[in-house]
């Protein structure tokens, strides 16, 4: 990839992520599976009894179901870039906030999120994700 072509599908990549995380915090379900490769592979193992979750439709299905009525906001910072033809992997710093109910505890995370993002077509899709946590802040319950 050349330097111009490179710089261009950086600026792209990193405005479709924080489209992907602003449609994820906004439960736009319909948006965010736009994003998304059919293959697309979500791997949120790491502290969780989750397995891989390979499919778009139910990778957003089992995200849609988890989450609920809870608020989210997610943020990614600083990505590191490496480009392989029609392929880019991206590590991007990762902080995420989760409110739960007044009577549950919510959350602060950090870590990383490691994306495969294809072109396909000329457009860029997400086609896999990787969550790593390095530090969980858990806030007690307001009511409790």
């Amino acid at each position: 990839m050349h330097d111009i072509e490179a710089i261009k599908a950086r600026i792209e990549i990193c405005n479709l992520k924080a489209r992907h995380l602003r449609l994820l915090d906004t439960k736009d379900w319909a948006g965010y599976a736009s994003l998304l490769t059919e293959d697309f592979v979500l791997d949120i193992r790491q502290g969780t009894n989750i397995p891989v979750i390979v499919g778009r439709d139910a990778a957003v299905k089992h995200v849609q179901t988890s989450v609920g009525t809870i608020i989210m906001v997610h943020q990614a910072h600083l990505p590191e870039f490496d480009f392989k033809g029609n392929e880019a992997h991206v590590v991007w710093a990762m902080q995420d906030r989760i409110v739960r109910g007044p009577d549950q505890p919510s959350y602060s995370g950090y870590g990383h999120h490691h994306d495969r993002w294809v072109r396909r077509n000329g457009e860029w899709k997400l086609a896999e994700q990787r969550l790593t946590r390095l530090h969980v802040d858990v806030h007690p319950a307001a009511g409790g």
